[in-house]
């Protein structure tokens, strides 16, 4: 059975210095996310585009996609699988190039996701779990750049130990 979703919001350029985009220095690239039951989102262009580095950009915004989807995906099909987690993290990182004729393209996105798990029986699913994540998570089935993963899966330490049996595990490339 196939649904279809749809996901509208608003997007608001607010950079008007008053001139309007009469010279490229003399605009700002700062906008608005906005979605009529949530938080506006501040908006701009990287830092190295003339943005404001304090403004979430386009760039990262992709790859905050990625990693959210790769998690929440994670978590049903860890849930699935009886593998309970009791944390998750990730520090992804993403990659664009520019091209020679002023554009540019994402080469690819790297998720680091750290998981901890009830118990070290668990780490070998929790570890597979990844595969199963990588190629059901709507995002990274729809870019055109490799998603990938290398992840780490802990225990939850008993009480007052710290954390034990670190996994790492991977993905190949989209």
């Amino acid at each position: 059975m196939s649904r279809t979703h749809t996901y509208r919001l608003g997007v608001e350029w607010t950079g008007n210095t008053g001139n309007g985009t009469a010279t490229y220095r003399g605009y700002e690239r700062t906008h608005v996310l906005r979605h009529p039951s949530k938080p506006d989102l501040a908006g701009s262009s990287d830092a190295a585009f003339r943005g404001d580095g304090s403004r979430w950009n386009p760039e990262e915004l992709l790859v905050a996609s990625l990693s959210a989807c790769h998690m929440l995906v994670y978590l049903h099909q860890a849930a699935l699988a009886g593998v309970v987690v009791t944390s998750y993290t990730d520090e992804p990182v993403g990659e664009m190039v520019e091209d020679g004729d002023g554009g540019g393209r994402s080469r690819g996105v790297l998720l680091r996701p750290t998981v901890t798990v009830r118990d070290a029986t668990m780490t070998e699913a929790a570890a597979a779990v990844h595969a199963a994540a990588h190629d059901r998570c709507f995002i990274a089935r729809s870019v055109a750049f490799p998603v990938t993963h290398t992840a780490t899966t802990l225990v939850e330490p008993a009480t007052g130990e710290g954390p034990t049996a670190s996994t790492p595990s991977g993905a190949p490339p989209r």
